[in-house]
């Protein structure tokens, strides 16, 4: 390959798990650990160091590493030293671009000033700090135990330090949650010193404990209007504060989008390190075992820690291409869709869901009201 190729590094631990989370995450008592997680910080990050070089023995590409991710899980929970580690590793096998974006997730409850500015003193230079709502109510919903002001303190503290670049992660449309509150946690949200946003709206996920309340009877899902109302009221409030939207569910201040994830929604290269992260290179896409365990007995034995992997068709890579990128603003050529997909897709144009002016200039693109049924469109566009 001669495409660049990013990294994503899954850091699996949290201190507990979240009600709607079905993330590939573990908990000390999931792995039946006596000792917290910064105990096993060392042990897994000499895991992870190790399948950097097998990477570097199956790529071969010359490219300097554009983006890297830390994900998780919580991964302020390692210590900021093997962190490090992962970071050296990777500048010393693939080189680094000289803008390279370097983000990390964060709990706002995991970190202290002096903790920030150490992932900053290793090269980190963007943060993205889960504050999912405002109100403590909603918080206690999704099973989210940060105090909502850690997310001020944190986000202070951050630019404080030295980065530049600092986002919040929010949820909307959780049980319990009215158009007040979201536009309260809208407006906590914007008053941050931050450059970027997400703003998700809640899925109940099979499996999880939010899924099993919901299941009971215990707790009510907002029914799809309102949550449709509070995307747009979202939209509406982060592009007065100077917000613009970039793909579906970001904002970001001019200069500030994520490049790691426009990197995957324009399917580029990326590497994803840790169990259970997913690779894609020239498509192929590959995905590691999930376990932590399964995941350090193979990276020992010295096998590959890869469980499966597919070599997508040229109908793959095409209905994924229009997937992807038609949650951004410039959407994708009309030159690249069926002819007998026009009929349809030019009523979505007369009712107001594709953009005029970008269907003009040769292109398919969501309007605001669009945005909100992206997925129809989508199924109508792919043959």
């Amino acid at each position: 390959m001669s495409a660049p190729l990013s990294f994503y590094v899954h850091i699996p631990y949290c201190l507990r798990r979240c009600g709607y989370c079905d993330f590939n995450t573990y908990t000390p008592s999931e792995l039946k650990s006596g000792g917290d997680l910064a105990s096993v910080s060392t042990g897994y990050i000499d895991q992870v160091l190790k399948e950097i070089e097998l990477a570097r023995s199956a790529v071969k590409s010359s490219e300097a590493i554009p983006t890297i991710f830390f994900g998780g899980g919580t991964p302020t929970l390692m210590e900021v030293a093997d962190l490090g580690r992962v970071l050296e590793s990777l500048e010393r096998n693939f080189g680094f671009s000289k803008d390279i974006e370097i983000t990390i997730e964060a709990n706002p409850d995991t970190v202290t000033k002096e903790k920030l500015a150490a992932l900053r003193a290793i090269g980190i230079n963007r943060i993205s700090f889960g504050m999912q709502s405002a109100a403590p109510h909603v918080l206690a919903v999704l099973d989210r135990t940060h105090n909502p002001e850690n997310v001020i303190k944190a986000t202070n503290w951050a630019r404080e330090v030295g980065f530049e670049e600092v986002s919040v992660d929010l949820i909307y449309g959780s049980p319990g949650e009215s158009i007040a509150n979201w536009e309260a946690t809208i407006d906590a949200a914007i008053s941050l010193p931050i450059t970027h946003i997400s703003a998700y709206a809640l899925i109940v996920e099979s499996g999880t404990k939010l899924a099993a309340q919901v299941k009971r009877g215990e707790v009510i899902i907002p029914d799809d209007d309102q949550t449709a109302d509070k995307y747009l009221l979202a939209d509406k409030k982060f592009s007065e504060a100077g917000f613009t939207w970039y793909e579906l569910s970001n904002w970001a201040k001019p200069g500030s989008p994520c490049r790691h994830n426009i990197a995957y929604w324009e399917s580029a290269n990326w590497w994803g390190l840790g169990p259970g992260a997913h690779s894609h290179l020239d498509g192929v896409r590959f995905w590691n075992v999930k376990h932590p365990a399964a995941y350090k007995e193979r990276i020992e034995s010295g096998t590959t820690p890869v469980q499966e992997s597919e070599t997508l068709t040229e109908s793959q890579k095409e209905s994924e291409r229009i997937l992807l990128a038609i949650r951004m603003p410039l959407g994708i050529p009309k030159e690249s869709i069926d002819n007998s997909r026009y009929p349809v897709l030019e009523e979505y144009l007369a009712s107001g869901h594709l953009d005029s002016t970008l269907w003009e200039s040769g292109r398919l693109g969501l309007t605001l009201s669009g945005r909100l049924i992206a997925d129809r469109i989508v199924q109508e566009i792919i043959v």
